[in-house]
């Protein structure tokens, strides 16, 4: 079950478009589609980047060896998820 409500999930999408320079809309991006690779095409560096901006809006670490970075970066949607259970701020 999701734990982010759509309002975060926005809110996330339009932090990964400004943080990557992405050229399109927050809302554009699927909530189900892969971050990673296929989907919305972001590679290792990327998904630091996305790292170090959730850590500074958000108020918790995500780090690069956490074995749950798979299932975390899966999607927008998972990440959101996992925003919404370990924010601070």
């Amino acid at each position: 079950m999701s734990t982010a409500d759509n309002t975060l999930r926005l809110e996330v999408a339009a932090l990964l478009v400004e943080a990557l320079n992405l050229e399109m809309a927050p809302e554009e991006i699927d909530p189900q589609a892969p971050l990673y690779g296929d989907g919305l095409g972001l590679d290792s560096i990327d998904i630091l980047e996305v790292a170090l901006v959730v850590s500074k809006r958000y108020g918790f670490q995500l780090r690069s060896d956490d074995e749950n970075n798979v299932r975390i970066f899966a999607s927008l949607a998972s990440l959101a998820d996992h925003i919404a259970a370990h924010r601070t701020a």
